[in-house]
């Protein structure tokens, strides 16, 4: 079975009797490219497990202008799961394609869920673990995808042995945070000597002492001595490029204000993790999990 092109949905691919529907669900971005790189990736991640993958966004996606998505409008969550159930499907699995435990997938989605069971009590919906896991401490494959890229990145600009800043989004849980934690020190360990040195950062933060875990932010991370001059790769803990983390976003415009403060200073971008070729093989493992996992009650 070979994968359907990127701009063919998958949610119209045949569907065994009684085979549970398998979604794919991001966040959602009202940048077209987030939403196109979601399909191409359930359609890889179809391919590779032999299952029909309907890329489903939980909120945001749905205002994209369908011009702008191959004349395709994007799917959100809820509207899915309300037309699932009132056909009669029973069996959902959802595949969250976040690294850590946002709220979103441990909180809002649960919620949703509970609410739509309440008209269609059939309605089970299994929910596979994140892809990063902290609880298995010897998992570095989310890592070791960051680190090919940041190594790819580095060798593209002629960098030799370059400063690595690893950036996530920023995050109002110390849950989301540690695996920002987890995953840089992987990294570092990872790239060893290669680097000079490697630091995470976010990109933004919420107001309040509370959040002050999230710094250093990237803006002042290029400020400090280490990162201000020579080359730094900006290593993008992102997973769909969008707003943030695609061309001309929120990091990008970060760094270019950076090397205007700072002449000196060199600096390349990894690639959003999401078209990583080695990502759906950690896709495929979780929705097995998934397939084996309780229904959300």
């Amino acid at each position: 079975m070979s994968a359907p092109p990127p701009s063919q949905s998958t949610a119209n691919m045949p569907l065994a009797r009684g085979a549970p529907v398998v979604l794919l669900v991001d966040n959602g971005s009202l940048e077209p490219a987030a939403t196109l790189a979601l399909r191409a990736l359930a359609a890889r991640l179809a391919a590779d497990t032999q299952r029909a993958v309907r890329p489903v966004s939980l909120l945001h996606s749905s205002t994209v202008d369908p011009a702008r998505l191959a004349g395709r409008p994007a799917e959100i969550l809820e509207p899915v799961l309300r037309a699932l159930g009132a056909v009669g499907a029973g069996d959902v699995v959802v595949v969250p394609l976040f690294l850590g435990p946002s709220a979103a997938v441990t909180e809002y989605l649960p919620a949703r869920v509970r609410h739509l069971r309440r008209t269609w009590p059939h309605l089970q919906v299994r929910l596979a673990p994140c892809l990063v896991d902290l609880s298995r401490s010897d998992d570095a494959r989310i890592a070791t995808l960051l680190a090919e890229r940041t190594r790819g990145a580095a060798a593209a600009a002629g960098f030799s042995r370059p400063a690595v800043a690893v950036v996530d989004h920023g995050t109002p849980r110390r849950e989301v945070n540690a695996v920002r934690e987890h995953v840089t020190a992987q990294v570092r360990a990872l790239l060893g000597g290669w680097t000079r040195v490697v630091a995470a950062s976010s990109m933004e933060r919420r107001p309040g002492a509370e959040h002050d875990f999230n710094e250093p932010l990237l803006e002042t991370l290029l400020d400090t001595t280490e990162f201000a001059s020579g080359e730094v790769v900006v290593a993008q803990l992102f997973l769909q490029p969008g707003r943030h983390a695609g061309p001309g976003g929120d990091i990008e415009q970060i760094v270019r204000a950076a090397q205007t403060r700072h002449p000196g200073l060199r600096v390349a971008m990894t690639e959003p993790l999401g078209s990583h070729p080695g990502l759906v093989a950690i896709l495929a493992e979780r929705l097995a999990e998934g397939l084996r996992a309780e229904a959300i009650e």
